[in-house]
This record gives C-alpha cells, sequence and structure tokens, in this order.
C-alpha cells in the first residue's frame, strides 16, 4: 500500500511540473506571437493550466476548498479572455473602417483628379473655339 501511496505522489508531482513547463512556454508563447489572436490563445492555456494545477494540489494536499477557489478562478479566467476578444474584436473592425474609410478617400481624389482633368481639357477647347 505504501507503494502505491509513492507512485501516486510521484504521479501528481509530475503532474504539476509538467504544467509549469507548458506554461513557461506558454507565456513564451504569448510574448512572441505574431497575432494578438495568439497571445490572447496563449493567456486562455496558461489559465487553463493554472485551473488544473490548483484542482491536482486539492487533490493531493486533501484541501476541499481549492475546489471552489478553482472554480472561481476558472470563471475569472472566462471573463478576462471574453473582454481580451471584445476588445480585438473592437480594435479589429476599428482598423477595417478606418483602411475602407482611406480607399474610399484614394478612390474619391483619383475621380476627382480625372474629372478635374476633363474640366480643365473642356476649358482648354472653349478658349481655343473663341
Amino acid at each position: 500500500m505504501e507503494l502505491i501511496g509513492q507512485a501516486y505522489d510521484w504521479l501528481l508531482t509530475g503532474a504539476v511540473i509538467l504544467l509549469a513547463v507548458l506554461i513557461i512556454c506558454s507565456v513564451v508563447r504569448s510574448v512572441l506571437g505574431p497575432r494578438i489572436a495568439d497571445r490572447i490563445i496563449a493567456v486562455n492555456m496558461v489559465g487553463t493550466m493554472i485551473i488544473m494545477i490548483i484542482a491536482i494540489l486539492s487533490v493531493y494536499l486533501e484541501e476541499n476548498y481549492l475546489v471552489d477557489i478553482c472554480l472561481i478562478y476558472a470563471m475569472i479566467s472566462f471573463l478576462g479572455v471574453v473582454v481580451l476578444c471584445k476588445v480585438y474584436t473592437g480594435v479589429y473592425l476599428q482598423k477595417k473602417r478606418m483602411h475602407a474609410n482611406m480607399r474610399a478617400i484614394e478612390e474619391n481624389l483619383r475621380h476627382q483628379q480625372k474629372d478635374g482633368g476633363q474640366q480643365a481639357m473642356a476649358e482648354d477647347q472653349r478658349m481655343d473655339e473663341r
């Protein structure tokens, strides 16, 4: 029975160490990620792995209150990711509108230059006719 207890302790300790290494990898990914979406996903992964570590610690230490903390942390992590996604979506849409507005302005300027050139040619022809 002692052997099973030691194996159980080693398994839980190994799981926590593995999750800690994965958290470090996710933090590196969130810093180096080329896009904002990669960073948001990495932050979400870190939150999920921390929830798993808290759950493992609640089993290892046989403390039931850690499960409540785990649930509260899960709700806060979820809300944080939702807020980050909402902010990212707003920034993306704002940049998209700005780009569309700039394209419309450029097109309008080209159209005005084209019309201005035609009007100048018409005035030149009128001057030649006089």
